[in-house]
């Protein structure tokens, strides 16, 4: 009887009291934190004292992709120098370096793409970096990704290509017009349709974006 009560009593504590996590496990969530707040201190202590520099969060992301979530440049910078893998992805396939494209966190792009950046992976939509930079008027993102040798033609889940999107979920103005330019000028294929069998000079002249009709034009595009 006396063994059955101080059993009962264990398996009441141990439902009261959550499993404590291991040493290591805590030191992970540390070294997410400490890439959260840019503690570069933090961040080197934890390493130093045996954290996993790729372990990843519940969403999968490791404090490489925390920091360029909050565009913690400091934070980046320590982590990659230290040996983060910068085409690590998460839950729903991001990556520092792909999403440090997409949102246009140029300082941290350009340290995943002089530390191995994969130029042909892709986002959750089947598309590479340069396509969300075109779409949201990253110019000097864009640019970047041209120079590095990202496919300025390849076509996501979509059927749309950075010159497409830079139209079709642009606003016309002169960062669109200007990344437009940018794509013509790296050899975009302006005749490129969607799947519809639609042009970008098509969607231009469908919405009125005068400026980017002009570019289209001048480069030959039917």
């Amino acid at each position: 009887m006396l063994k059955l009560a101080l059993l009962s009593a264990w398996l009441f504590l141990a439902a009261l009291c959550p499993p404590l996590l291991a040493a290591d496990d805590a030191m992970d969530i540390r070294l997410h934190k400490a890439a959260a707040a840019d503690d570069v201190t933090a961040i080197r202590a934890l390493l130093a004292g045996g954290a996993e520099i790729d372990a990843r969060d519940a969403s999968g992301a490791t404090a490489l992709l925390v920091a360029a979530h909050g565009n913690k440049v400091n934070a980046a910078r320590a982590l990659i120098e230290a040996g983060a893998d910068v085409n690590a992805k998460d839950g729903i396939d991001d990556s520092p370096y792909l999403y440090a494209g997409a949102r246009g966190h140029l300082e941290i792009l350009k340290l995943t793409l002089s530390h191995g950046a994969d130029l042909r992976s892709v986002n959750r939509y089947g598309g590479t970096a340069l396509i969300p930079a075109a779409e949201r008027g990253h110019v000097e993102t864009v640019d970047t990704l041209i120079e590095a040798g990202v496919d300025v033609d390849h076509v996501n889940r979509l059927g749309w290509t950075a010159l497409l999107e830079a139209i079709l979920l642009g606003d016309g103005g002169p960062r669109h017009v200007k990344i437009v330019e940018l794509l013509i000028k790296a050899g975009a294929n302006v005749d490129l349709a969607d799947n519809d069998g639609v042009t970008p000079l098509q969607h231009a002249r469908g919405r009125g974006y005068g400026g980017i009709v002009a570019l289209l034009e001048d480069a030959g595009a039917k």
